[in-house]
């Protein structure tokens, strides 16, 4: 990162010091690159730089921003000028705002890319997509491919005497594909995420990977039997369990939206700050989010107010513990800031998000799962899934499952969906393995809308006396 860019900021931070009682900066540049195949045509791609930083201040009750990609120091306190006044009109309306008292840090952390974002050439990008298409040409009917790539790099500083810098690399795979079968469709989309650099192709051994679920589908459409209808066990995948936690304990669980503050743009949370500590699920389940797991695609050490990140335990021993939080949600419910301040970039306000969410694993094995279920369904993909705006009402619908009668996996089911509500879920759940998994997203909130990248993962879950149907059957 330029000196001059960090110079700019730092004559931001002190000239907004003279008018506030507290005054941060983020500084941020990013290289980018993105290349997308349908059926084996390359169809687009993209490259992209740019730098910039977003300016938060507070001047009596009011809370002012800014953002410029224009650093030179005129500029900036013309638009500093500009914001300030406009802060001090807002000041006589708006509603005391506070951001707590946090700890200031001095810290710089790089993620190590083994296999640089910057020596993996569009041609090797294009060729590995080509022979994911190769490995899919014959079973999947219809099939869509992108691959991108960033780099960014931070620098963080405040008015409190914090300075934190980071350089984080992340690449990602997403992936659709149709398969055909005696007149029935079926689809699966998916996604990979790290942050690393291109050395973690061969963990994820994609053309492998996606043969095998592609030709797993035809087999669900050619030979696969309807689930059983009622209330019956179900072992849930990690994939499944991953996307059930995201959804109904994560989102749920931000404190703005517990607070109603998301309501117009991503919905509210069944959830209120009088349910901390109280029961929602059984004494099996915990759940947390942690954005310092290495590797992981939601990474971070320090978010961006400047808190030091941490382990959230969301869920404890089927107890809500607590929410995530940032600066201002966390000083109007009396607690700290836990470090779940994301923004998507620099020209927008951080607000409180995910990071990896996951089911923490238990010490059963997946196969002990399977043995114990007399007559149910194991899930092991999803084609779909919907949730209300509340996060309480849900349904998943299976992809690759199987039908399960005395404790052994007999045949394909098609398309079972799993129809609950999140408390019921997490009540029904009666054995946690061990074999963790995290899996890839980019979830979207906010208003303009901020794509932040996620993990969310687990391990097999057994659901016992769940209500399964057919994808085709209505209740009315």
């Amino acid at each position: 990162m330029k000196q001059s860019l960090l110079d700019s900021v730092e004559y931001a931070i002190k000239y907004l010091e003279k008018f506030s009682s507290y005054a941060e900066a983020r500084l941020e540049s990013s290289d980018s690159s993105g290349f997308m195949m349908k059926n084996g045509l390359l169809e687009a791609s993209s490259q992209d730089s740019y730098h910039g930083a977003g300016f938060r201040f507070i001047i009596g009750k009011s809370l002012g921003f800014f953002s410029t990609d224009n650093l030179a120091k005129k500029n900036i306190k013309k638009l500093a000028e500009k914001s300030i006044r406009a802060t001090k009109k807002a000041a006589r309306l708006a509603e005391p705002i506070s951001l707590g008292d946090e700890k200031r840090y001095s810290a710089k952390y790089d993620v190590k890319d083994r296999e640089k974002i910057s020596d993996f050439s569009p041609d090797r990008k294009v060729s590995l997509l080509k022979e994911i298409n190769s490995a899919l040409s014959k079973s999947a009917a219809e099939r869509y491919f992108s691959i991108h790539d960033c780099v960014t790099e931070k620098y963080f500083i405040n008015t409190s005497g914090s300075r934190i810098f980071s350089r984080i690399p992340r690449i990602s795979f997403y992936y659709n594909f149709s398969v055909l079968s005696g007149g029935k469709s079926s689809q699966r989309s998916w996604m990979y995420g790290a942050s690393a650099g291109y050395e973690i192709l061969r963990k994820w051994n994609l053309p492998e990977t996606l043969s095998r679920e592609s030709e797993a589908l035809l087999k669900n459409l050619a030979k696969g039997v309807r689930p059983p209808r009622g209330k019956v066990d179900v072992v849930c995948a990690p994939e499944i369990v991953a996307i059930m936690v995201h959804e109904s304990a994560g989102h749920p669980g931000e404190a703005d939206r517990v607070l109603g503050r998301e309501a117009a743009q991503a919905g509210e949370s069944f959830m209120t700050p009088a349910m901390l500590n109280t029961r929602i699920g059984s004494d099996l389940v915990n759940i947390a989010d942690d954005p310092t797991i290495p590797g992981s695609y939601g990474y971070y050490l320090y978010d961006d107010e400047g808190v030091k990140a941490r382990k959230r335990m969301l869920i404890q021993g089927g107890m809500i513990n607590e929410f995530l939080q940032n600066r201002e949600t966390a000083s109007f419910l009396g607690v700290q800031s836990n470090g779940a301040a994301r923004a998507v970039n620099y020209s927008v306000e951080p607000i409180v998000r995910m990071a990896n969410t996951y089911f923490v694993p238990g010490k059963q094995k997946e196969e002990e799962l399977i043995e114990s279920v007399k007559l149910g369904v194991y899930m092991k993909n999803f084609m779909e899934w919907n949730i209300d705006d509340v996060r309480l009402n849900q349904k998943y619908v299976g992809a690759e499952a199987y039908l399960i009668k005395n404790g052994r996996i007999v045949a394909p089911v098609v398309k079972p969906v799993i129809e609950t509500t999140t408390p019921a879920l997490y009540s029904s759940v009666s054995g946690v393995a061990d074999n963790l998994e995290f899996h890839s997203g980019t979830c979207g909130k906010g208003e303009p809308m901020q794509a932040i990248p996620v993990w969310f993962g687990g391990p097999t879950v057994k659901l016992s006396k769940m209500e399964v149907l057919p994808k085709a059957a209505r209740r009315f």
